[in-house]
């Protein structure tokens, strides 16, 4: 109990939005739990692209491709191998995590603007490239079937709404499930040698080296470990629609997850879920914005809905370099601190003393 009563309030806003999540599908609808299993799968992937950009500095604009092939990983092993499809989840990671580690070593004599365009180059080729083998299912993409629910997640769920649990209820439940262990490990990642060899390297490539830290070892590990996270992502993505096509994973995929990894705050754990509620939600409500004129043609009123997501991320992003450059956990964080230091000021004041702080002259 006294440990509990001394624990940092960080982690008792940890525990009150793990409890949040879990009890989120049971007050929303079947079709709302299958939207956020895809924004929980995009928090995993923009997780993988910050350990990657924000705690080892080197930028890619192609993770999309790495989701794609996650995706399609599982999507096969499934359809065509009948495999059950939870075991092809882990499968997906490591599979894709040697392919981003391969990638890596190469990318080693890139430097950041090169590599950002080799990215790029992948993201481009990629819905191409699915399109040529058989095995993918072509231009027609392959069905996934949906899991059903085991029997004591039914009861437990049915005890407490009175309702049947979905597939799209227990997906959501997996991913979820995916998401924490996930988190929790970048969590640990970043508070370890790893992380601290990682940031050495993001903040001084030639100062990191000099201290002992093996830089190349170092960048390729990044590389895996975060297309490992986008190939869980793109194995629980596909699992959530139930369908996967080269259509699925195009450019703005990449941009996408880069956008909410800025939006959300680099270098920060909370920052991808934040940024990934961010960036999937945002060009579903944007469509919204633009109202429908009778007296606008058809096509000059499609092509304004259509450019409605490109521009609000434009918006968001110019406002975000403006007033949140370290993302929204940045200024929230920014934020508390103003907040209590305002609080401090006021108490010291009513008690007489001077803040610790304060300069006197």
């Amino acid at each position: 109990m006294t440990r509990l009563r001394t624990a940092p309030p960080r982690y008792w806003l940890v525990a009150v939005v793990v409890l949040f999540f879990v009890g989120f599908p049971t007050v929303i609808s079947s079709f709302l739990a299958s939207e956020w299993t895809q924004a929980l799968a995009l928090a995993i992937a923009i997780m993988g692209l910050n350990i990657l950009v924000g705690y080892s500095g080197q930028l890619s604009l192609g993770h999309g491709a790495f989701v794609a092939l996650g995706a399609y990983t599982s999507a096969i092993l499934a359809h065509h191998y009948k495999m059950d499809y939870l075991v092809t989840i882990p499968i997906a990671g490591i599979l894709t995590g040697v392919v981003g580690f391969l990638f890596g070593i190469p990318a080693l004599r890139l430097s950041a603007l090169y590599l950002a365009l080799a990215t790029f180059a992948l993201a481009v080729v990629t819905p191409s490239l699915i399109k040529r083998p058989a095995i993918t299912g072509g231009v027609q993409g392959i069905s996934i079937t949906q899991p059903d629910p085991p029997q004591f997640a039914k009861d437990t769920f049915a005890t407490i709404t009175g309702t049947s649990m979905t597939s799209d209820q227990w997906i959501y439940y997996i991913t979820l499930f995916c998401a924490l262990v996930l988190f929790w490990l970048a969590w640990n990642l970043v508070r370890h040698r790893p992380g601290r060899a990682m940031r050495a390297i993001r903040d001084g490539e030639v100062a990191a080296a000099a201290s002992g830290v093996n830089v190349a070892g170092y960048k390729t590990l990044a590389f895996g470990i975060s297309t490992f996270y986008a190939g869980i992502a793109g194995s629980l993505f596909g699992l959530g629609t139930g369908f996967v096509s080269p259509d699925t994973f195009p450019v703005a995929l990449s941009i996408q997850l880069l956008v909410g990894a800025v939006v959300g705050g680099l270098a920060s754990i909370p920052g991808p879920l934040l940024g990934a509620i961010f960036a999937y939600f945002l060009p579903i409500e944007s469509n919204q914005w633009v109202p429908s004129q009778t007296w606008i043609p058809d096509q000059i009123s499609s092509t304004v809905k259509n450019a409605g997501p490109a521009v609000s991320y434009g918006i968001v992003l110019i406002l975000i370099m403006i007033f949140a450059p370290n993302g929204i956990v940045g200024l929230i964080y920014s934020g508390y601190v103003a907040l209590n230091r305002r609080l401090r000021g006021a108490g010291d004041r009513e008690t007489g003393q001077v803040p610790s702080d304060a300069q006197t002259v």
